[in-house]
């Protein structure tokens, strides 16, 4: 499986990575690398928990166009 991930330094200078589609799948790193090998880690953590509890995987995100009104 592949999922979206956004990566944002935060105030500390820590890298934050974030899975939108898996609600409070969060880690960091202190390198961007590390961040991505955290979040992996904690998307396959999230998505066993997940799993366990019978909720869904993921949400369901769509595309939209705001420019085009």
């Amino acid at each position: 499986m592949k999922f979206s991930v956004t990566l944002e330094r935060d105030e500390t200078g820590m890298i934050v990575a974030e899975c939108p589609a898996i609600p409070g799948c969060v880690s960091q790193g202190k390198t961007e690398e590390k961040a991505l090998a955290n979040i992996r880690e904690a998307i396959l953590s999230c998505l066993e928990v997940r799993a366990h509890q019978g909720l869904p995987l993921t949400l369901r995100a769509v595309e939209i166009d705001v420019a085009g009104g």
